[in-house]
């Protein structure tokens, strides 16, 4: 069984997400579908294959998020004694070794992953190279680009 690493937050905002699919979606969808067979010939009738439709995305969403929360294996970066390593859960502060651009990013499971606010997923090609790495490190990582070395200036616990 597959073990889907998250951070507090991440398991949090899922959380959030299944209480609101259950609590309100789901009830709103169940009352569109008998509204909209109210209206009668349920062949021709485009709100309620709509509702059936956004009822089977929202039914798909709960098991899947059911289904992620089951296995989640949640970890508090800010329990785990600081080493300078980059784990999950870590800030990572590096420094493109060329051009000296700074870029942050945090390490967070598949679910959190959004490059917009600095988070990337624990699968990515980035991440894949920078874990297991200490601060003062060179990494060479792939990019579509080609290769770019990095420095890790910082690695932090927040």
């Amino acid at each position: 069984m597959q073990k889907y690493p998250m951070t507090v937050e991440g398991e949090a905002a899922l959380r959030a997400e299944l209480q609101r699919l259950k609590t309100v979606d789901r009830p709103k969808v169940i009352a569109d579908i008998a509204d909209a067979r109210e209206h009668g010939d349920l062949k021709e009738n485009a709100e309620y294959h709509a509702a059936r439709e956004q009822q089977g995305f929202i039914e798909g969403r709960i098991q899947d998020l059911e289904g992620k929360l089951s296995n989640a294996q949640v970890i508090d970066i800010k329990t785990i004694p600081h080493t300078g390593k980059v784990i999950f859960g870590t800030t990572i502060r590096i420094i493109n070794v060329d051009t000296d651009e700074t870029v942050q990013y945090r390490i967070v499971g598949d679910d959190e992953a959004n490059i917009k606010e600095g988070r990337i997923s624990v699968s990515s090609p980035i991440a894949r190279a920078l874990i297991g790495k200490e601060e003062g490190d060179i990494v060479a990582i792939k990019i579509p680009a080609g290769v770019v070395e990095y420095e890790i200036d910082r690695v932090q616990h927040i």
